[in-house]
């Protein structure tokens, strides 16, 4: 009796792990999924506003870039300034090729 009582005692603790664990990494999924969102928008009007031709490429590269900055620094203006730079040398470098 003791033995599945232990079992089950496990069992349920393993449950509830999984699910908080599940719970943080679906969470993650949703933040990055609501800023990469923001990000392309942005991303496409200033390309847009530059009357550069919308690459999705492009698009998804800065803002790959603009999470990874965001969440290492914390400082949206940062993260933003940054990508934008290498961006713009990006697309200067395959220009002079």
């Amino acid at each position: 009796m003791k033995a599945s009582k232990y079992k089950f005692f496990i069992i349920v603790n393993l449950i509830i792990l999984f699910n908080s664990l599940n719970s943080y990494y679906l969470a993650q999924t949703k933040q990055n999924s609501i800023i990469k969102l923001f990000c392309l928008q942005s991303v496409k009007e200033e390309m847009l506003k530059a009357e550069m031709v919308y690459s999705e490429e492009i698009a998804n590269a800065t803002c790959e870039c603009y999470y990874e900055e965001f969440t290492q620094t914390a400082s949206h203006q940062d993260a933003k300034t940054k990508c934008k730079l290498e961006t713009k040398e990006k697309l200067n470098h395959n220009r002079k090729i």
